[in-house]
């Protein structure tokens, strides 16, 4: 029979499982997290969040150790024939704004954002169960049953696959995962140990006949990401990676001592996927991370895209699990998460077309794969049936909310929106005197789910926008009054003046799903 009956199991404790894990927990959803390995692994293939996920991380509560733990993009320096060439920071030019915090992504190791991530889980008393290796789903009417490689089985009210490109819950479910497979682009990875070459820079060997990249892994001292083309035996067959081949790579391509590398680890062959599942939803069962999409790794998108999909389904299967809303709302996360990731497969093969173009000439890298798109701050949901309601000459339902930074009035202190959202509750912006009573309505009628905060208001949890950034940032001129609704994963969901008041109770009531 089955034991420990749960309201959500996560199948993989990766970034997306973890992410969706505490998105549950901090709402008092009962979740379990399991993960077919015996151990944590210690990789190191996900170079790190973008600006849209660390945005989610500071929603988390983690994002202070995570900048800790973490560094900023190197300058890139490129080599021909051993010698180098030229110089990139693609990022040297970006500054945080007054309506988006972080300017750039940052580097972290996969195993370190994974230790962040499962230390703040286990604050809500959860942690991942390792050597569990799902087997087995079954249906029923309220619930799905899990099997597991040894005879044991886990009933959940849901499920959710976050187990990766090779998902066994997207296999049980039967979901076909479209795209293709390009044998042609291939290239071999892992970790090493190096000593000698200025760890202040991403070093790219890029030579008519292959290239070797070397990274520095943040929080290390001589640890390295490295990645090259594959070498080949006489045939033309690539050759396994390995320490040694590692060593004649390098040596080829930077004419430097092969010696000069050890202590390989993670060692993988990579080849460009571009596949999209056909539906994130079977029944009580979903799919999120690289178990629903995988691409290139040009533009850094593929952890953050996962991040971005639990930010997303995490507050609604909490708000379905509680009672709060009709289950009709978990059909929203394919709706909203399925076109941003057809998205990021379009933006990371085009990316990679200008790498491989860019790399042909000297001094082209891989700051080619950089564009203002790769910061994921663009992404929403506007064509979505939860963006019922209005908009401004700046905005509209579904975009994401922006940050600015604000005076609490209560205080005298430095308050940032992003402040006022953190936490599982949807919150309700006023702006300007005539929202008042609106705001007071709302925090009476909702307690408990929303928050209320007048911006140039007054009241007891008033902000003062001082510089005008709030109103710039949402295009709300000075003169205006309006309520801004903004959903638990910082987007908004209803831009409505005063005296529309209700529509903001129809939406938390599930009206947005009539069109759902």
């Amino acid at each position: 029979m089955p034991t420990s009956p749960t309201t959500v199991l996560i199948v993989g404790s990766g970034p997306t499982g973890l992410t969706l894990a505490i998105e549950l927990a901090r709402r008092a959803v009962d979740v379990r997290i399991i993960d077919k390995t015996p151990g944590f692994p210690r990789s190191s293939r996900a170079k790190g969040p973008n600006p849209r996920s660390l945005e989610v991380l500071e929603d988390l509560g983690v994002v202070g150790e995570v900048l800790a733990a973490s560094s900023a993009p190197l300058p890139m320096r490129k080599y021909r024939n051993g010698v180098p060439i030229a110089d990139a920071a693609p990022f040297a030019d970006a500054r945080p704004t007054p309506d988006a915090p972080y300017d750039r992504p940052r580097m972290i190791a996969q195993w370190r954002l994974e230790e962040i991530l499962r230390a703040r889980l286990a604050e809500y008393g959860v942690r991942v169960e390792l050597g569990s290796e799902l087997v087995g789903l079954a249906e029923g009417r309220t619930s799905v049953t899990a099997a597991l490689a040894g005879g044991g089985e886990i009933e959940a009210r849901y499920v959710a696959g976050c187990d990766g490109g090779h998902s066994a819950v997207r296999k049980l479910l039967g979901v076909p995962f479209e795209g293709k497979t390009d044998e042609t682009q291939m290239m071999v990875c892992g970790d090493v140990e190096a000593e000698g070459p200025d760890r202040g820079f991403w070093h790219q060997w890029f030579d008519e006949d292959g290239a070797v990249m070397l990274c520095p892994i943040p929080g290390t001292r001589s640890g390295w990401w490295f990645q090259a083309g594959p070498e080949t035996d006489a045939s033309g067959a690539p050759v396994p990676p390995s320490l040694d081949s590692f060593r004649r790579l390098f040596a080829k391509h930077t004419r430097l001592p092969g010696s000069g590398l050890s202590d390989a680890t993670l060692l993988s062959t990579y080849r460009v996927n571009e596949r999209l599942a056909e539906r994130y939803r079977v029944g009580r069962v979903f799919l999120a991370g690289d178990a629903a999409h995988v691409h290139s790794i040009a533009g850094g998108l593929g952890m953050n895209t996962g991040i971005q999909d639990a930010y997303n389904l995490g507050w609604k299967l909490a708000r379905v699990a509680s009672g709060r809303a009709d289950p009709a709302l978990l059909d929203t996360y394919e709706e909203e998460r399925l076109p941003i990731a057809a998205d990021a497969l379009d933006l990371s093969a085009e990316r990679l077309r200008a790498t491989m173009e860019a790399i042909r000439k000297p001094g082209g890298g891989l700051d080619s794969a950089v564009s203002e798109r790769t910061n994921g701050l663009g992404g929403g949901y506007r064509r979505s049936s939860l963006a019922t309601g209005g908009g401004t000459g700046r905005l509209r339902a579904g975009d994401r909310a922006p940050d600015a930074p604000c005076r609490d009035l209560a205080t005298g202190t430095p308050r940032r929106l992003f402040e006022a959202f953190a936490g599982p509750h949807f919150t309700l912006l006023g702006f300007g005197p005539g929202t008042a009573q609106a705001l007071r309505e709302a925090a009476g009628a909702h307690d408990g789910e929303l928050r209320a905060y007048g911006v140039d208001v007054g009241g007891p949890h008033g902000l003062a926008d001082d510089g005008g950034h709030a109103r710039t940032a949402y295009g709300i001129g000075p003169d205006e009054d309006l309520l801004v609704l903004v959903r638990p994963d910082n987007h908004v969901a209803l831009i409505i003046p005063p005296g529309d008041l209700g529509a903001v109770g129809a939406y938390l009531n599930g009206a947005a799903l009539e069109r759902a």
